[in-house]
């Protein structure tokens, strides 16, 4: 009946609803990013998930993704999809609607994404209200796995890593030269996703005083730069989805508690806020 997939830039999260109280079906992909891919790209990395597609009986489809930055992205998602659900209706919408419907339902609150990328909004009655908009992976995306890989990479290339941590380092990814980081910054696909990898060895080392704070900083600035300029952030909850908040929970709690902000719900992913929205909106299909 219901198909709602949910898609950011490593990993794409599908969800096949039938029966309001019956087990769903879920399945997982490769990362879209129409920003990124073209349609052929985006197509050929999705073969297997389409012609699944195929063969499911569906009344709606909501596809929520990052890269979704005006009505030709939107169209490129309409080009995949619309071909494989038959007469279903399909809408597109950006992964932070995803995370607003997921996280705030129909009540006030900022709802933030901090994954391989970062974004926020400010939802009430299920419906964004207002945005500080984010800058992307080279002007902005702090907070985000991107921003935080690339905080230890520029560290690692400035000779600013604490000794103990440059050998473990090295011992894991090898001797990296400034040209391969910056073949892999400015002239491979992705680099939001290469640079997020290095990430967990953050999170590995997330105790470690010069780890520690590199991390509260990019939330600090993330705070700075996106939370604390909505008028409504102290007086509402600041719920946060994504790999990253959901990982470094402990650390972005702190965070904003230092700077008086309410801590909302902190989940991994959007997928079961979703599911619970869209069961109820539809709830006379089944």
């Amino acid at each position: 009946m219901i198909l709602l997939i949910e898609s950011g830039s490593t990993k794409t999260a599908w969800r096949y609803i039938t029966q309001v109280n019956e087990a769903f079906e879920s399945f997982q992909s490769a990362g879209i990013n129409p920003y990124y891919q073209t349609t052929d790209e985006i197509h050929e990395a999705q073969a297997e998930m389409l012609q699944k597609i195929r063969g499911m009986k569906l009344r709606f489809v909501y596809y929520f993704g990052t890269g979704i930055t005006d009505e030709s992205k939107k169209d490129m998602i309409r080009a995949l999809l619309t071909p494989v659900i038959g007469e279903a209706q399909l809408r597109v919408q950006n992964d932070l609607v995803a995370a607003g419907l997921s996280l705030c339902g129909q009540t006030p609150g900022i709802a933030c994404i901090l994954g391989t990328g970062s974004n926020s909004g400010y939802f009430d009655e299920g419906e964004m209200q207002h945005q500080v908009p984010p800058l992307g992976f080279w002007l902005g995306d702090e907070g985000s796995g991107g921003h935080l890989g690339k905080s230890l990479v520029l560290a690692y290339l400035h000779h600013e890593l604490p000794s103990d941590l440059r050998t473990i380092f090295t011992k894991r990814y090898g001797e990296m030269d400034r040209l391969t980081i910056l073949q892999h910054a400015y002239k491979d696909e992705f680099p939001n996703r290469w640079f997020a990898s290095f990430s967990k060895f953050l999170f590995d080392h997330r105790k470690h005083p010069f780890c520690y704070q590199l991390i509260e900083k990019s939330f600090q600035s993330f705070c700075d730069l996106y939370v604390l300029k909505y008028p409504q952030s102290t007086q509402v909850p600041i719920h946060f989805t994504g790999s990253v908040a959901f990982y470094y929970a402990d650390i972005l709690q702190r965070v904003l508690k230092s700077n008086q902000l309410h801590v909302g719900i902190i989940s991994e992913g959007p997928m079961a806020g979703l599911t619970m929205y869209y069961k109820e909106k539809h709830r006379d299909l089944f």
